[in-house]
This record gives C-alpha cells, structure tokens and sequence, in this order.
C-alpha cells in the first residue's frame, strides 16, 4: 500500500478507482456511493447535502491519518478543515464561476466567445454557478430568455456569442506554473430540448484532427496561466473560424476512465506527483481509443437487475432498487477499438445489452 487516501465530493467513483490502481488505500465521501465505488474502498460514506462534508470529514480524519485527502465536484471550494491535494480552493474557486473564467480568458487574450449586450440575439446563456453543461439554453428571442428567467430565477448567468462547432476538451496535469496535456477528447452533449440539452452525455479520446497540436498547446498555456495544481481540464468548441476556450475544469474530469484507457497512465498518480512539483517527461502517446457514453432514464424507473456482471464494460453501477427519475443517469458505459470507429461499435454493443435490461424496468 502507497499511503491513505480520502476522496472527497458530489461523484467520486471514477478518481477512487483510479486511486485503487496506484496502489493506495481508499476511502471516499460520495453522493451516489455507486456499487462498484464500494469495490474500491476500505470505507465510505453517503451525503445528502454539501454542507455535511466537513463534519464527514472530521469523522474520517479523527479516526484514520490520510497522507491525502483530495477533492471532486462540489467539493473544490470547500474550506474541510483539512489540507487537500490540488488546486488550492481560492484559485478553483475563480474557474467555479462563469464570469471568473471569462475574465481569465479575458485577462490573458485567449480566444473566447465574447459576452453579449443585454437586447442582443440570439445569446447563449449559461448559469454562472454550474458544472456539466446543465440548464444551459439558446434564447433566440426575449421570450426565450424571459421563460429561462422564469424557470430559474434569482439565478445570475451570463450571455455569451452563440457558437457553431465541435466541442471537445484537453485533460491536463499542472503543478502551478507548468503544465502537460494528456489527451484531446471529442465531447458528446445530450441533445433535445430544455435544461438537459447542452449536458454532457460522454465523450471519445483521443480526438485525432489537424487542429490537435494547437488545441494541445493552447490547453498548456491556459493550465500554466490558470495556478490549478494536479488533474484539471479545459473544454474548447472547434469552430470554422478557429478554436474558442470555453470553460476550465479545475478538478478530476469526467474523462479520467476514457483517459487512462487510452493512455494507459494513471491520472491519480499524476496529480499525487504534480502536487509535488513533479510532471510528466512528454505528452503520452495513446495506445488505444476509448469511448464513455451517459445512459439516462427515458421515463421513471427502479433498477431491477443487477448490472455488475457487465462490468468493465460499464460503471457508475446502480444498486437493485435504485430509483431513478425521467431524465436521470443511470450508468456509464464504455467502449474500446483501434479507433474512434472500432471504440463507438463496441460502444454502441454494450448500450444495446444495458437497454435489454432497462426495457423491462
């Protein structure tokens, strides 16, 4: 055993397993606590409510001494009382907020969509507390920006440039004032109408395109100018007339799983070096491609099955008896090839197999 380790926030499953294959003793604070989350760890604990993670965390801390204690989504703002592995939480949280990224981007002149007056159309607008792509909305009229006001309000966002692209993103490990990318990843968001549509929905790496090498090295500069420390990642739309950043990520991302199968390299152990002012040598090559699709619920339904004998072709696995709202993620699924062709039908086989199961929820 390397050492201790606690993970903390709203979904930790994917950098718990990571942590589990470095060799380290794992124990996790998590809202879901997913069954093969309690593969991985020696303890966890469920949350209802963010607030209760820093009396969790006292719990855990008088109990057993951690040599790491690391944070995840929800969780990288929060003062735990504890010293955490990563970006320090003042800097994660500038990159929490919409406005805080866009006046980075702003500030350092990397190419952005810009924010758009107040009467102008059409205007992309995005919460400006949010993660995920979640409630965000194209308002092609006043009363579609009238009715999103309506569904959410006293909710500040901001109103950006619509943009037409391809959205993709870079995983990146940072030490403060350096940084490498790890891998160029092609996003895939949910579609459809309302708050859900721009949600992401999964993703494929590594994205193999002319532009990559300008991606690559934007992603580095940003991580660099950024001051996050360990895993984060920086999401960019490719569009006809160049790339534009869209957002920074300064935590553990969802593509940590598709990441490592790709690369074969273990993101956790990176980010444990990185906070030690230790980075990767090179940029790793990919040896495979990896793909991970989000399947949702299409109506109200309760698990029936117990998926696990899919595994490790899916995760994210719901207990039997779970009970899972219309709209609601229900498992990841994954899928591996030579390339982004070969990884998508083995993808697209998996999901056919978990929809069996799910048409008789």
């Amino acid at each position: 055993m390397k050492g201790r380790v606690l993970v903390v926030g709203f979904a930790t499953r994917h950098v718990v397993r990571s942590a589990y294959a470095a060799g380290y003793e794992v124990y996790a604070i998590d809202h879901f606590c997913d069954q093969d989350l309690t593969w991985y760890t020696k303890e966890y604990q469920i949350f209802t409510e963010l607030a209760e993670l820093p009396e969790r965390v006292a719990d855990f801390c008088e109990r057993y001494t951690f040599d790491c204690i690391v944070t995840t989504s929800g969780a990288e703002t929060m003062d735990l009382g504890r010293t955490t592995c990563g970006t320090p939480r003042d800097v994660a949280a500038r990159f929490c907020t919409k406005t805080g990224i866009q006046q980075f981007f702003e500030e350092h002149e990397f190419p952005v969509p810009p924010i758009l007056p107040e009467g102008k159309y059409p205007a992309f607008i995005k919460p400006n507390v949010g993660a995920g792509g979640w409630r965000n909305t194209l308002a092609v009229t006043p009363d579609d920006e009238a009715t999103w006001v309506n569904c959410w309000p006293d909710t500040p966002y901001v109103r950006q440039v619509p943009l037409q692209g391809i959205p993709c993103s870079v995983s990146c490990i940072a030490d403060g004032t350096s940084a490498r990318a790890l891998s160029l990843n092609r996003q895939f968001n949910r579609g459809g109408e309302g708050e859900r549509q721009f949600g992401f929905a999964g993703a494929v790496t590594p994205f193999l395109l002319q532009e990559r090498e300008i991606i690559l090295a934007l992603a580095e500069d940003i991580a660099t100018k950024s001051g996050c420390i360990g895993s984060l990642g920086i999401d960019f739309m490719l569009t006809n007339d160049g790339v534009r950043a869209i957002e920074i990520n300064p935590r553990f991302q969802a593509t940590l799983d598709i990441v490592e199968m790709s690369t074969d390299t273990n993101l956790f152990e990176m980010h444990c070096n990185a906070a030690s002012g230790i980075l990767p040598a090179s940029r790793p090559n990919p040896v495979m491609t990896a793909a991970r699709s989000i399947i949702f619920a299409d109506r109200d339904c309760v698990v029936a099955d117990d998926l696990k004998s899919l595994h490790p072709d899916i995760a994210d696995i719901p207990w039997v008896g779970t009970e899972i709202e219309e709209g609601g993620a229900v498992l990841s699924v994954y899928g591996r090839g030579r390339d982004e062709s070969e990884a998508l039908a083995s993808l697209g086989k998996t999901i056919t197999r978990v929809h069996r199961y799910m048409s008789r929820w």
